[in-house]
């Protein structure tokens, strides 16, 4: 069973296109356009290889697609559906090529994505904003609360200060180590890409270990007091922070929200109320590397690219691959031709139509593969 989903981001700011994003464009070897690369462009390799060898012959295999229209908001009602319709959906496994290689000469198959929690965390002081000049110094600033809490989830080495939170996560094993070694995304290459003076984490693993196989906590968003134009002497009646956390096989959401509340329970002071909202999760997943279907793919984009493929982990979350897995029981090969420079999410969202068209003929030595 082929995945696919054909909803986009917005495109937003349209200011920054350099041509209409719902207008394809080829520049040079690139197709440009919204959604190109994220996903429509690898949905219609998947059609194209099907259509190509329909057109000379018999499908080695039986093929199910199943597209749909929600990715980009969390696929709210994916999830009901395969379980409403096991019958439906069964199969062997799936293929979703949602993930992408890591350069154009270097195909590569995602056996690992991140699972995710995110949290609201909102800070309470005063009943309402208070003058500064007058009860500074007397009442515990919330943004001064919320930021002393937050700074004290990781310690100096960047590891996660939560209560428990490492015990269920699954250590990276010399092979695997040695496996994404193999990539090309370097330090170099992050210091490179973001523009950062340093890097920073858990300095026992190189930057792409800690993107893809070890377990994160982020703030995604800050707010408290007065944050528009010009100056106002304001102490803040409460403070807010989005947090996520990018959790690795074994871990569970849930827990990592009772670890959450455990490090509050200890650390908020008595100065300030406060309460942790537990907004979405998703559990990680890890596919097997060894499996027919992955080793099938792996000889078909070596076929097509002339060079053995990578295996990776992904530092994003893919809802759908823990449906396919814990609703329907079947593995998932997770691969793609998006490359890390198609602006994804961002303006000028393109496609690199060789490395494309390589992805086509890569599927279509894929499924003879499999008959």
């Amino acid at each position: 069973m082929i995945y696919g989903h054909y909803d986009v981001q917005p495109a937003e700011p349209l200011d920054k296109w350099h041509s209409d994003p719902f207008a394809p464009e080829v520049r040079d070897d690139n197709l440009y356009a919204r959604g190109a690369s994220d996903m429509k462009g690898q949905v219609a390799a998947a059609i194209d290889a099907v259509e190509s060898i329909l057109k000379t012959g018999d499908l080695p295999v039986n093929v199910k697609f199943i597209i749909e229209g929600e990715e980009e908001i969390g696929s709210p009602h994916l999830g009901p559906f395969i379980n409403e319709h096991k019958e439906l959906l069964a199969c062997d496994f799936a293929l979703n090529p949602d993930t992408g290689m890591t350069a154009p000469d270097l195909p590569t198959i995602t056996y690992a994505l991140r699972g995710l929690a995110y949290f609201e965390l909102r800070v309470y002081g005063p009943k309402q904003d208070l003058h500064s000049g007058m009860y500074g110094g007397a009442i515990h600033n919330p943004g001064q609360a919320i930021a002393e809490l937050i700074a004290g989830m990781h310690d100096a080495n960047g590891r996660i200060t939560l209560p428990g939170f490492y015990d269920s996560v699954r250590a990276l094993s010399a092979e695997e180590r040695a496996e994404i070694a193999r990539l090309p995304k370097t330090d170099q290459w992050y210091l490179e890409q973001t523009g950062v003076p340093a890097l920073w984490g858990e300095s026992e693993f190189s930057a792409e270990e800690r993107v893809g196989g070890r377990p994160t906590l982020e703030v995604n968003g800050l707010y408290s007091g007065f944050i528009g134009e010009g100056s106002k002497t304001v102490l803040p009646a409460y403070a807010m922070a989005k947090i996520s956390c990018r959790l690795v096989p074994d871990q569970d959401p849930e827990e990592v929200h009772q670890q959450l509340l455990q490090y509050m329970e200890a650390h908020a002071p008595k100065s300030i109320r406060w309460e942790v909202i537990n907004m979405v999760g998703g559990p990680p997943s890890i596919s097997d590397r060894n499996s027919p279907w992955a080793q099938a793919y792996l000889q078909a984009a070596e076929s097509a690219w002339g060079v053995r493929p990578a295996f990776k982990r992904e530092g994003g979350s893919v809802p759908v691959v823990t449906d396919f897995q814990q609703t329907l029981g079947i593995d998932v090969v997770n691969m793609g031709f998006g490359l890390p420079n198609d602006n994804v999410h961002g303006p000028n969202e393109k496609l690199d139509l060789p490395n494309w068209y390589r992805g086509i003929n890569a599927l279509i030595h894929f499924f003879y593969n499999l008959g």
